[in-house]
């Protein structure tokens, strides 16, 4: 997946967790994946604790960071 695509997964909506940037379609922030990371998660981890997100969900936040 390009990082164009990747940032697709991301959405900023004001009416979501006060506009902070969220996966898509979700309310789980980017904050909160990358500090999951941060903490050493891998993105396999968590995407067995969050049933429907993916991988590249998650790569997502690490690209929208960059």
């Amino acid at each position: 997946m390009t990082d164009e695509q990747l940032l697709a997964l991301i959405e900023v909506d004001p009416r979501k967790l006060a506009g902070k940037p969220v996966i898509r379609s979700t309310r789980l922030s980017v904050e909160h994946m990358l500090n999951r990371l941060g903490h050493g998660q891998t993105a396999q981890e968590i995407v067995r604790e969050y049933p429907g997100l993916t991988e590249d969900a998650v790569r997502a936040c690490v690209a929208y960071q960059s």
